[in-house]
């Protein structure tokens, strides 16, 4: 029996998401990278914006001149990048009727706003379901849209403080200093893209839209599993404590040659602090009793420690990662964001591309980081000018006419 060659499926370039229309209300980070996301994937992602009150990613120091200019700011062109812009006046009824076409254009709404505002404003789901019956919105705030903290105002440092990461983040024997970093706004984001995702499969199968409500507290909380854990059961709750590892010794950032260098350096086993103390040509305090097993080790993990530093600090950090590397020792220099955006293995991974924009010209755009061989994402064009796409999008898919859409611009109804 002759059997025929598996045929392969064929590559597309218009991303696996490229039948579907999202109306991006979303705002800062945790509102903008679920569109960023599903534009990358090939969905035409509708930004709606206002200059009444600009995304305050938009703001900023300038990077050309010295006057603030809302089409500058790189972390806004990182985020929103392939997304059209339509400039709405929300507080103006005429406004919130175009936004509400467009719903019935469209297969996802997306926001951010605080519990209770689009309701306000005439576009909550019950509102939007009843233009469209399946419609997917996706709400995401900082504790959720029901519960004692619905109304609480947050900022990125006050999930990690309720979340308890920050309670965690500090020094052993110190205060929390908490994680300078919005990690609940992308924790929080990252939820939503799946919950998206899902619920379109869902959509596909039944027929059904569905509200998603997403707290970026809870996708916050759900990251610590170990931290949790613990406290079931052994009923003692994660302190700060450096870089302090329960199984892991030595393990941590050391200095290196030179200024500000470091390498990170962790050792699990004693093959691996047999392959370290080779690696440092089998130093004479070695054979000392303190550091003769993994426990000990452990005990006595600050004056090890020293003793590391005052090895690392004489090399430079990547031939000593290539030497550590070499005998069996996990060992990565620190970068920082410059050399991640030149190191040749990001490079050839694609992490970054340059996209021109017309503000800025050509800048490092970062791609996802999954990849897709049958259906790839890709950063499909440059984050978009306010209200850019205004008449692609009202004239071309809600059918206006020239001189509707220049009424609804004298009026500020389109602003």
């Amino acid at each position: 029996m002759n059997s025929q060659p598996e045929k392969t499926p064929s590559v597309s370039n218009a991303g696996a998401l490229a039948a579907y229309r999202v109306l991006d209300f979303g705002w800062v980070l945790a509102g903008a990278i679920p569109g960023m996301v599903l534009s990358d994937m090939g969905a035409e992602v509708i930004k709606v914006e206002t200059r009444q009150r600009l995304d305050y990613m938009r703001m900023g120091r300038p990077i050309v001149g010295d006057r603030p200019d809302p089409e500058q700011n790189p972390m806004f062109h990182n985020v929103n990048r392939g997304k059209l812009s339509i400039t709405l006046n929300i507080s103006e009824p005429e406004a919130v009727e175009l936004a509400r076409r467009l719903v019935a254009e469209s297969d996802v709404v997306i926001e951010n706003f605080s519990p209770g505002v689009m309701d306000r404003l005439g576009l909550g789901y019950e509102t939007l379901r009843g233009i469209k019956p399946d419609i997917i919105m996706a709400s995401i705030s900082s504790t959720g849209q029901e519960g004692p903290l619905r109304d609480l105002r947050a900022y990125a440092p006050s999930i990690g403080a309720l979340s308890g990461l920050d309670s965690t983040m500090g020094y052993e024997g110190g205060g929390p200093l908490g994680l300078k970093h919005a990690f609940g706004d992308i924790c929080g984001a990252l939820h939503a893209i799946f919950a998206i995702v899902s619920s379109l499969y869902r959509r596909n199968r039944t027929g059904e839209g569905q509200y998603i409500d997403v707290s970026m507290l809870r996708a916050t909380v759900v990251t610590q599993g170990v931290g949790l854990m613990e406290h079931a059961l052994t009923g003692r709750a994660l302190r700060p404590r450096g870089n302090y590892d329960p199984t892991m010794v030595p393990y941590g950032n050391y200095p290196c040659a030179g200024g500000d260098q470091w390498i990170s350096i962790a050792v699990a086993n004693d093959d691996e602090w047999q392959g370290l103390l080779n690696a440092m040509g089998s130093p004479g305090w070695a054979e000392d009793q303190r550091f003769a097993s993994q426990y000990r080790r452990q005990r006595h993990r600050r004056e090890l420690d020293a003793l590391l530093s005052q090895w690392t600090s004489q090399h430079e950090p990547n031939s000593l990662t290539g030497l550590l590397q070499d005998h069996g020792v996990a060992a990565a220099p620190v970068l920082s964001a410059e050399e991640r955006l030149f190191h040749p293995h990001f490079m050839e991974r694609g992490l970054y591309s340059d996209i021109d924009h017309p503000a800025l010209g050509a800048e490092p755009i970062f791609n996802l980081m999954w990849g897709l061989n049958k259906t790839p994402s890709s950063v499909r064009r440059h984050a978009p000018l306010m209200g850019e796409h205004n008449r692609q999008v009202l004239c071309g898919t809600l059918g206006l006419t020239e001189s509707e859409l220049t009424d609804l611009e004298e009026r500020q109804v389109v602003y």
